[in-house]
């Protein structure tokens, strides 16, 4: 069998320290050691600059074991390639060493949602995966990843996607190996009072693990959040595998980073269990 192709990082040197050391030491200074670590089925992350939303994503991971499978689902921001996409031929390269793909975890959800796509491309120059992986890193080097990237807003598809992933593990995995990652940033360049309003309705939503609620509001109060997609999906997998509780595990937003509290983005870290 050919070796899979190296993904290299895109962000290296921008959202992240670029050497090894450097980013052992960033990632470190995010994360909180002494948390206990919940045995959770999901987690929904930032992907900001880690200047930004590192403390976020440092918290959130603190607060979770990591599984042997790890399966990130993510927005589509450059637009390139298949609206539904996997990247599972290939290992993905960070600073801090190789991520290996999850080929059995991958063909299995394949099997299980036809509209589904081999595609580098889509994961070629896209952040929102990449600059989750340190944060497990840092804690494990054992375990595979399936990077799942999203562009597409379609409800029932995404619902589809999601009943495909609860399908593939537990044909392919056992449900307390997986881990699901979701990658969202929330509300986008409005002042911190609105971000904050239209993130709390957002994340009610979720922690109620009502799908089809934070779609709604979503797109009846204009929330900007790039990543619900992912989440929707990590929704209604989680329900199906046995998740009967989202907590919020820390929300900040750019504004208490630069002082501009007029255009914030926020950023919010939540445990699935």
């Amino acid at each position: 069998m050919d070796e899979p192709l190296v993904r290299k990082p895109a962000v290296a040197g921008r959202f992240y320290q670029a050497s090894g050391a450097a980013l052992r030491r960033q990632v470190g200074s995010f994360v909180v050691k002494d948390l206990p670590k919940a045995d959770a089925i999901g987690c929904i992350l930032p992907h900001a600059g880690y200047m930004y939303s590192g403390s976020i994503a440092g918290r959130t991971v603190s607060a979770l074991k990591v599984r042997p499978h790890l399966l990130l689902l993510g927005p589509n921001h450059t637009g390139m390639g298949a609206p539904f996409s996997v990247s599972s031929r290939q290992s993905w390269e960070t600073p801090l060493g190789k991520c290996e793909p999850d080929r059995g975890l991958a063909d299995a959800l394949i099997a299980e949602c036809p509209f589904l796509q081999e595609d580098r491309q889509a994961h070629l120059a896209e952040h929102s995966l990449e600059v989750e992986l340190p944060f497990f890193q840092y804690f494990s080097d054992d375990f595979r990843i399936l990077p799942v990237c999203i562009g597409s807003e379609d409800f029932v598809k995404l619902q589809e996607l999601g009943r495909a992933i609860a399908a593939a593990v537990d044909k392919a995995a056992s449900r307390d190996s997986v881990l699901i990652a979701a990658s969202s940033d929330m509300t986008h360049y409005e002042d911190s009072r609105s971000a904050k309003e239209k993130d709390d309705a957002a994340l009610e939503a979720i922690v109620s693990f009502d799908a089809k609620e934070l779609y709604r509001r979503v797109h009846e109060k204009g929330i900007s959040m790039c990543g619900y997609a992912p989440v929707i999906v990590l929704l209604t997998a989680a329900g199906l595998l046995g998740a009967r509780c989202a907590k919020v595990v820390a929300y900040s937003n750019s504004g208490m980073v630069n002082g501009d509290n007029s255009s914030v983005v926020g950023y919010a870290g939540v445990v699935i269990s």
